[in-house]
């Protein structure tokens, strides 16, 4: 085969630019403020903090679940937003899910839990998308032995992670022995365990986000 060198010249440095271009995109991407924002994590990213609050009507319990996930936040709030994913059933500690209805921002989605295996909960979420938070609250309270059930999740931007907060409030049969129980099933073992789910899928999600990059990029290569 022959070429002319000069086109092939120009061609390699073409590769070369749009490959350098589609790399400073990406760190962009996923880079962006991360010296400032790194300052203000936490010496162990893979920590979980977890505590209990007091709950604001002075009845039943309360916790507040801390922790970072390795993706920027868009990224994630694309698998905090997917109520459809079969990704959801990855989790240990959720036996079935089902997507019921989307009536506006307001998402009706029913869980079976390992911990509760004999029970059907149906959550309504209410999605925030301009403040990245979703607030939940569990509707057949009765059929699940609840009194009420109801919280937030509010993911803030850390540079290329996550923080995640999560505050529920609750009161069912049981409650005071579960926010005791330290072993499986109990409240600790239960959040922290989806907790280190949530972490592990996120990294699944941006190494996903960043292969879609590349391949846009490879595409204009080859135009």
């Amino acid at each position: 085969m022959f070429f002319h060198s000069s086109s092939f010249i120009f061609s390699t440095k073409k590769v070369l630019v749009i490959f350098w271009f589609a790399c400073l995109q990406v760190a962009i991407l996923f880079g962006a403020g991360i010296s400032h924002a790194n300052a203000n994590l936490p010496a162990d990213i893979s920590r979980i903090f977890l505590k209990q609050v007091p709950s604001p009507s002075g009845s039943g319990y309360g916790y507040r679940l801390e922790y970072y996930v390795r993706a920027p936040i868009d990224v994630f709030w694309k698998f905090k937003t997917d109520f459809d994913s079969d990704i959801l059933l990855t989790s240990n500690e959720l036996l079935d899910h089902r997507l019921v209805r989307v009536d506006g921002n307001d998402v009706y989605t029913e869980n079976r839990y390992a911990s509760a295996p004999g029970l059907r909960f149906l959550w309504k979420t209410t999605v925030i998308d301009e403040k990245y938070r979703l607030d939940f609250e569990l509707m057949n309270v009765d059929d699940c032995r609840h009194k009420f059930h109801h919280g937030y999740i509010q993911l803030s931007p850390a540079g290329r992670y996550t923080k995640v907060v999560q505050t529920a409030f609750f009161d069912f049969t049981g409650a005071s022995f579960w926010v005791k129980y330290p072993w499986y099933g109990g409240m600790k073992y239960t959040l922290t365990s989806v907790a280190k789910w949530e972490q592990k899928v996120a990294v699944n999600r941006q190494q996903v986000a960043i292969s879609a990059a590349v391949d846009r990029y490879a595409d204009e290569i080859h135009r």
